[in-house]
């Protein structure tokens, strides 16, 4: 049987794009260095309305809807059911659906790929070719084949974290607390000069708990040193201690990576195809919910008599990055920006302004579910309701980096000299 889609990567998005181009009826074989049963380390928070049906609704592990953020002096309840995904789970089932149809893995990397008229031959590491009509890079941020261009300065979120017990509960009974940015267990000098970072924290039952200090971006990344530190001092501040760790996680991500070429034959998924949300720093529930779109859409592109490899990967760049999604991306990197110069009191300033905004507004823009516009209105919305220091801050960084917001808008970049000397 001849191959119709090889799928290098079995992360959770990999598997979601596999799972879904399987239930569409195609011939997939993946490619990944270890066994795609091997259990994924990091754990997966997501908002339950996030999720495209009841079946992957039925994958969290855990919910919560007593959520709660603390920033500027202010308890901000978060009026919307967040989840945590249980990996376990969520594997089985995204690599049942692909055992059903008979998707072959192959264990290795692949090395070189090269493309015909109606072909692509990829070579693994052990020599073996693999031929397919469409190859799909799904192994991460920094992927085997997909191609971006050159990037000036780099954005990752980072995270240290220990699920375990503790010697008082760091959180209500049943809480889950997406960001506490309360830092009076630094002094004010840390607060002023080192970067800001929260309290990411969650009930997971039984005595069981899990706390996570991080930084939402930064250039360079904040150290894991720094952060365990934090997580630490924070948590004697509250008068809690670590008395059984279960579980450390060590985080970290590129929040901003430029969006791949859309014009190269190998399609890209998940962090390959720059996939994360700068935002939030989430992915996988963007990949849970577009697997099933593109897979149709590669289904389709397939069935034409003549299907080339790229114009199949035209198609499915197309349904990843439409002219509407680059725009809106634009406006969150421009977003993104913005926060990363803001300090420690600022930050507060801001998510306390964010998180008052209507549900529909800040839940639409953490899901990158809202329209170019509706970004916008968010971003208008926010700005208005700032105290006027923050307003201040906000003008100072959107003169100093327009291009964003400049071809978010349409604007050509180069055009941002000339529109600053007139500002």
């Amino acid at each position: 049987m001849k191959t119709d889609v090889l799928i290098i990567g079995a992360g959770p998005a990999g598997l979601a794009l596999a799972a879904a181009l399987c239930d569409a009826g195609l011939c997939v074989e993946g490619v990944a260095p270890t066994d795609p049963a091997t259990p994924w380390s990091n754990t997966y928070g997501i908002w339950e309305d996030e999720l495209p049906s009841p079946e992957l609704v039925a994958m969290l592990g855990h919910r919560w809807s007593d959520c709660v953020s603390y920033a500027g002096g202010q308890a901000l309840r978060l009026e919307r059911v967040y989840g945590l995904l249980d990996n376990v789970r969520l594997q089985t089932h995204l690599l049942d659906r692909c055992t059903r149809a008979g998707m072959r893995w192959r264990r290795g990397s692949a090395r070189l790929v090269e493309h015909t008229a109606r072909r692509a031959e990829v070579t693994l590491e052990d020599g073996s070719l693999v031929q397919t009509r469409l190859v799909v890079d799904a192994s991460g941020h920094t992927p085997v084949f997909v191609k971006r261009p050159l990037a000036s300065a780099i954005a990752y979120q980072a995270a240290y974290g220990v699920v375990g017990a503790f010697t008082q509960a760091p959180v209500r009974p049943g809480q889950l607390v997406l960001m506490d940015y309360r830092s009076e267990h630094l002094s004010a000098e840390e607060r002023r000069v080192e970067p800001p970072t929260f309290l990411y924290a969650m009930d997971l039952g039984g005595g069981r708990y899990f706390v996570e200090e991080t930084s939402l971006a930064h250039a360079p990344p904040v150290p894991f040193d720094l952060l365990k530190a934090r997580l630490h001092r924070r948590l004697a501040h509250m008068g809690c201690a670590v008395a059984e760790m279960e579980h450390e996680e060590h985080c970290l991500f590129p929040m901003n990576m430029p969006v791949p070429y859309l014009d190269q034959p190998v399609l890209g998924y998940g962090g390959a195809a720059s996939m994360v949300h700068p935002a939030s720093g989430y992915q996988v529930g963007a990949a849970l919910r577009l697997a099933a779109p593109l897979a149709r859409q590669i289904a389709h592109a397939l069935s034409a008599p003549n299907a080339s490899p790229s114009g199949v990967a035209r198609t499915g760049w197309e349904t990843l990055w439409p002219q509407e999604r680059l725009r809106k991306h634009q406006l969150y990197l421009f977003g993104l920006q913005t926060l990363l110069s803001l300090n420690e009191s600022q930050l507060q300033q801001f998510f306390a302004v964010f998180f008052q905004l209507p549900v529909r507004y800040w839940g639409g823009y953490l899901s990158n579910t809202l329209t170019t516009a509706e970004v916008m209105q968010t971003m208008g919305r926010v700005f208005l309701a700032a105290p006027m220091q923050l307003r201040l801050a906000l003008i100072r960084e959107a003169l100093r980096h327009p291009g964003p917001l400049l071809r978010a808008v349409g604007v050509q970049p180069s055009y941002s000299k000339i529109l600053l000397a007139f500002g």
